[in-house]
């Protein structure tokens, strides 16, 4: 394992669990992830999902919170969560804020100042972490999807609208799908981007889609009771946009749920499903 450090590793399902970092050329630091085999994994290449956690999270909440390792067993999945965001990079400020910063990383490429010397958290995504996972990892290239929560599910979006080629499928829980338009999404914008707001729009997947189409059905499960809902999420803003062009939308209001990972782990299997079909047309 070239330049992998094993920090732990876990049996689960019959599978293994582990978390690992590695010096990143791309974020200029070390950067973490877990990585779930399930037992098919030591007799064959596999499928692999990516999972991109939202705010103030680390590589560890979404394997220890959401449930996933029992149906990736099942159906036969490898699943990768890499950390929010470079850590400890000296960055004046950069734990100042529980919504910038540290873990806090919106998967952007920034560049303004300071932040644009490690904070490139989209080419870590897209280019470093599956490289990485294909060099170490016993899976099949060309069946590589990706989900998330919330920051994670608008980087989810992010990155399968803009390497359709890469990501073959795509769903997310509680994503902000409409950053220009939500204070998360500008506040983070403008320090990573700059105030010029036509960079913005890489970045945002309601700008994205309209431009964009992805070539298959995105899955999208929102809880009612999700307090960020009105002001931050904007998920009917995301739908109108998928409306406008005639992209397929599977989006599901959920009554009751909230933004936790409560949510997520009552509909994992869903969102796993959702991926496994996707891979199985391939």
């Amino acid at each position: 394992m070239t330049n992998l450090k094993l920090i732990s590793e876990y049996k689960s399902f019959d599978g293994k669990l582990g978390f690992y970092y590695h010096p990143s050329s791309t974020c200029h630091s070390a950067m973490r992830f877990a990585v779930y085999q399930p037992p098919q994994a030591v007799a064959k290449p596999l499928p692999v999902l990516y999972f991109l956690s939202g705010l103030t999270c680390t590589e560890e909440n979404f394997m220890a919170k959401a449930g996933a390792q029992r149906y990736a067993a099942e159906y036969g999945l490898i699943l990768v969560a890499p950390d929010t965001s470079p850590r400890n990079t000296g960055i004046t400020g950069e734990d100042d804020e529980w919504d910038f910063g540290t873990g806090a990383g919106f998967y952007v490429d920034a560049t303004a100042e300071p932040w644009r010397s490690h904070y490139q958290m989209y080419s870590y995504i897209v280019q470093e972490l599956p490289a990485l996972i294909a060099a170490n990892f016993p899976i099949q290239s060309e069946k590589q999807g990706i989900f998330g929560h919330s920051m994670g599910g608008h980087g989810a979006l992010v990155c399968a609208l803009r390497n359709p080629h890469l990501f073959k499928s795509v769903s997310a829980f509680a994503p902000i799908v409409a950053p220009m338009g939500c204070p998360w999404g500008q506040k983070a914008f403008s320090r990573y981007l700059g105030n010029n707001q036509e960079s913005w729009r890489s970045y945002d997947a309601s700008e994205l889609v309209q431009q964009k189409k992805y070539h298959n059905s995105i899955l999208i499960d929102q809880g009612t009771s999700d307090k960020f809902l009105a002001e931050q999420l904007l998920t009917d803003v995301f739908a109108q946009a998928c409306t406008a062009v005639k992209q397929p939308l599977n989006l599901r209001y959920q009554t009751g749920y909230d933004h936790s990972y409560y949510f997520i782990a009552s509909f994992i299997e869903d969102h796993i499903r959702h991926h496994v079909i996707a891979f199985e047309k391939i």
